[in-house]
């Protein structure tokens, strides 16, 4: 049942707010969150990406450390309304888009989940396919199938993993929590294993850590690290830039203030940093193992195991830590967020399905195949869109409206955050221009336009595309907002 006074096309009893009763994740269950969160594939290979595009291996994990440290702010800032309100994201964005412009943000920050959701699904799927394929090894010999661009089995392997995430979302978000508490110490355990291998199969960490940054003087690419890091950097925020918006979804069940802001603070940052150090030794000592450049998937290191036994247990972990870190990271938000769009018909359930469709649409293999595009293209380019978002939804609640809100007024067509038939044009405005200056640099990015047709700033910009987005969003909202001079309820 929703509230009297709350209009049927604006909510269901999924976006409602949590009442204070239900209000029960203390310091310890965010920080098992966030453990459980980071410690996953995709972490490991953020770093482990870094060497092998050139950084030595302090320099990596600095970098991936300090981008958890910065995104901690926002995410911080923007879970204070959940914990305050027990609002989820797609309602908070009313404050500052309108009841009906909302749907702006939340259906951006579904679609980065969708892809996300995807990229976990097929590394769950590989990580299948890989050690099946060292028992069966005609698997790995197949023709990829065209237009698609992976084999069959490959592809079987892929829908099998991703029928087992829809499993779980049909069960319910309960069997998520399970899951994470299976899975922090899993995936933590398995890391903690691969870098005592690493640590003996390469003679100590001497050889193993020694490799030097490509940036270096007298190195190939001496004096170019500067430009590197700032995209390296941006690449690290724009990780769990997506979870800074939505980090309401999660907080709307905390029991005070203190326990979210220390809770993500031991989980966050000291997770990615770990995670990415066990991820770079490993990757460096793959080098002096095997020779060559280093293997950067950790799926690929398993495989050169030949201890059935290994195999096995290494996959069955690697496939229970992806499930989780899928459905908390890139189902929570885009359920509700798709929810927004027409509560009455469609519920979270719903949402976590129509995420899932769109994710195998993305064809999520493509965008992981290396390094340079999962770091430059995916994190930078979606992060161009998520950072202006984060500083019109903080400019808003802190400068503006002094962290108060009419909840029951959120849930109303007619309530002061109408704006113009349910937009706010000063966000919609503020949103675009911020996302504009970045739009070049992509475009070269991905190739459909020519470098030597930009100006190289542009480029130097779009490296630096969450931090600009962010900067420029959080000032033209409140020049805007200054300048239609709304009147805003004490």
């Amino acid at each position: 049942m929703h509230h009297p006074a709350h209009d049927a096309n604006l909510t269901n009893e999924d976006l409602a707010p949590v009442p204070p009763e239900k209000r029960t994740w203390t310091m310890w269950n965010f920080a098992a969150l966030w453990i459980s969160m980071a410690a996953c594939i995709p972490t490991y290979m953020l770093a482990s990406g870094l060497v092998e595009k050139g950084m030595n291996w302090w320099q990596a994990v600095l970098t991936v450390f300090l981008g958890n440290a910065i995104v901690l702010v926002p995410m911080i800032l923007n879970a204070h309304a959940g914990a305050a309100y027990g609002i989820p994201f797609p309602v908070f964005c009313r404050a500052s888009f309108g009841t009906l412009g909302a749907n702006v943000p939340a259906v951006l920050r579904a679609l980065v989940a969708c892809g996300w959701f995807g990229i976990q699904a097929w590394i769950g799927g590989d990580a299948i396919h890989q050690i099946l394929a060292v028992f069966f090894p005609a698997m790995a010999a197949g023709e990829p199938i065209s237009g698609i661009g992976i084999n069959a089995s490959q592809l079987l392997c892929f829908l099998f993993f991703w029928s087992i995430n829809m499993w779980v979302i049909y069960r319910g978000i309960h069997t998520i929590r399970i899951l994470l508490s299976i899975k922090a110490p899993l995936l933590i355990l398995l890391g903690l294993a691969l870098l005592c291998w690493a640590y003996s199969a390469a003679g100590g960490f001497g050889p193993m850590l020694s490799k030097p940054s490509v940036f270096g003087p007298g190195q190939p690419k001496a004096g170019q690290f500067p430009l590197f890091f700032l995209g390296a950097l941006t690449g690290m925020v724009g990780f769990w830039a997506t979870l800074s918006l939505n980090i309401p979804d999660f907080t709307r069940y905390a029991r005070s203030q203190k326990d979210q802001i220390l809770g993500q603070s031991i989980g966050l940052a000291p997770t990615m940093g770990l995670y990415a150090f066990i991820g770079v030794a490993v990757t460096s000592a793959t080098a002096v193992i095997y020779g060559g450049d280093g293997i950067w998937d950790p799926v690929k290191v398993l495989t050169r195991f030949t201890n059935p036994a290994v195999l096995v247990i290494a996959m069955l972990a690697l496939c229970i830590a992806t499930l989780a870190t899928n459905i908390a990271a890139n189902v929570v938000s885009p359920a509700n967020d798709f929810a927004n769009l027409a509560p009455s018909k469609i519920s979270f359930r719903t949402g976590g399905f129509i995420t899932g469709i769109v994710g195998v649409l993305m064809m999520p293999w493509k965008l992981v195949a290396d390094p340079n595009g999962y770091i430059f293209t995916w994190l930078i380019g979606y992060s161009a869109l998520l950072g202006p978002i984060a500083g019109i939804m903080i400019a808003d609640y802190f400068v503006i409206r002094r962290r108060k809100l009419d909840v029951d007024d959120l849930y109303r067509a007619n309530g002061q955050y109408r704006y113009t038939n349910g937009v706010s044009y000063a966000a919609l405005g503020a949103f675009v221009l911020a996302v504009l200056p970045n739009l070049p640099g992509f475009l070269v990015e991905i190739k459909v336009v020519d470098a030597a047709a930009v100006p190289d700033f542009l480029e130097v910009l779009y490296k630096q595309a969450w931090f600009v987005g962010f900067a420029l969003a959080f000032a033209l909202y409140l020049l805007f907002r200054h300048l239609g001079n709304l009147k805003i309820p004490a």
